[in-house]
């Protein structure tokens, strides 16, 4: 059974950081794109950043870039974003999602092609 499982979110002010975790279980891990997508109330999902198999390829959203890193670990199955100078915008509920021999390609676009979800975690920044 394959179990994808955020966490770290939490609440933070403007201008802070937190560094998200993915862990990902009953699957050959090192053989997935992992890839975190956001969701805000009221909006649609959107993708924030992918990692491929291999961290041969990576892809961050321009909302993203200068700002947050994605980075992978195969030995403890899990996909980190760090994210710094967070803004009340990033306030959303964050999710991880993996796929099969995903290189980033058109990362992001509805449907989003990922074959697991988990849960999400929630972050919020306010002051």
């Amino acid at each position: 059974q394959v179990q994808v499982v955020e966490s770290g979110g939490g609440s933070v002010h403007p201008g802070g950081s937190l560094r998200l975790s993915c862990a990902v279980h009953g699957l050959a891990f090192d053989y997935y794109g992992i890839g975190w997508f956001r969701q805000a109330p009221g909006k649609e999902r959107e993708g924030v950043s992918c990692v491929s198999p291999g961290d041969k390829r990576t892809h961050v959203s321009d909302f993203a870039k200068g700002r947050f890193t994605i980075s992978r670990d195969n030995a403890k199955n899990t996909v980190y974003l760090q994210m710094n100078s967070l803004t009340p915008e990033d306030t959303a509920v964050y999710y991880c999602a993996a796929r099969l021999n995903y290189f980033c390609s058109g990362f992001g676009s509805y449907p989003y092609g990922m074959e697991y979800w988990g849960e999400g975690t929630l972050v919020t920044v306010s002051s």
